[in-house]
């Protein structure tokens, strides 16, 4: 596989990921007329449309989600492969010192970072756990783990995966306060917010046709913890949205339900972010693709 293919498959995931050809272009740094001339190629190698294309978004065909599935799961065993060459020629030793969010770091990152560890015994490291966002700047972390947007442009950012959520109540609220069809109907219902987060009340869906509706929610409970909040929807105060990953096993044990299927919110990234440096240090660059590779194939 040259480097031009290589790009071009990249080019195809974000894609994807992003929902449009704009979006692709940002995370990769290239320009849009790269991206798609790079879509081009694939389709043209194919002989069949892989993304089917409007003005605002890029949704994928079924053979381009068999494509996407396939392309994935290349780019990780590359991702994991490389890191496992760099190891050879890498001595790995110091401290490296880790932050990311409360309930994703003990589910992911711990598991990670103690394989990491077992690699390379010159090695220690911390993991500092917050529901807020840990600027590098003032935390002294060498890397942090974010879910969302990157809020500073100037830090350096690597895209670790894609953040799924739903939206989801009990079967008790469901029962007494019936089950919402469409954004809209959520103005009439109690909804649980993200007390910390900017426009916390304001939830953006997309239909699978396309069309973008915000709706701005109000409710009875509000707090800055997931944890809480997800317990506060399981206890029936209200809907609430959040990660797949974090309420999944509650949907398998019919604790809550999923609802307005038919629409989606718009997924988050996930992120390492670190302070521009001229020569990152050796035990970042490598915990940072160790961490690339084992979530590219996880479904969060």
């Amino acid at each position: 596989m040259d480097n031009g293919s290589l790009r071009d498959l990249e080019v195809f995931v974000a894609i994807a990921e992003e929902g449009n050809l704009t979006g692709a272009a940002r995370r990769l740094d290239r320009s849009l007329q790269a991206v798609s001339r790079s879509l081009q190629v694939l389709e043209r190698e194919a002989g069949t449309l892989l993304v089917a294309r409007t003005t605002r978004q890029c949704r994928l065909t079924t053979p381009g989600e068999q494509f996407y599935a396939r392309v994935k799961q290349v780019l990780a065993d590359l991702a994991m492969a490389r890191a496992e060459l760099a190891e050879y020629a890498t001595t790995v030793s110091g401290r490296l010192r880790i932050c990311g969010p409360t309930l994703f770091g003990p589910r992911y990152i711990a598991p990670l970072l103690a394989a990491f560890l077992a690699r390379y015994p010159q090695l220690t490291a911390s993991l500092d756990l917050s529901e807020e966002y840990d600027d590098p700047a003032t935390s002294g972390a060498d890397v942090t783990i974010r879910i969302g947007e990157t809020p500073d442009s100037n830090l350096v950012a690597r895209r670790l995966g894609t953040i799924r959520r739903v939206t989801f109540a009990s079967p008790a609220y469901l029962e007494a306060r019936g089950r919402p069809l469409r954004p809209a109907d959520l103005k009439q219902h109690d909804c649980v917010v993200r007390s910390a987060l900017p426009e916390a009340s304001l939830w953006r869906y997309r239909s699978k046709r396309g069309v973008e509706e915000a709706v701005q929610v109000r409710g009875r409970f509000e707090s800055n913890s997931t944890a809480a909040i997800n317990e506060a929807v399981v206890s029936g105060l209200g809907i609430g949205r959040a990660a797949y990953w974090q309420i999944g096993e509650l949907v398998q044990q019919r604790r809550v339900e999923l609802i307005l299927t038919d629409y989606e919110l718009s997924p988050l990234p996930l992120q390492a972010l670190w302070l521009p440096t001229r020569r990152l240090p050796a035990r970042t660059r490598l915990f940072v693709e160790f961490l690339a590779a084992r979530l590219e194939s996880v479904a969060l």
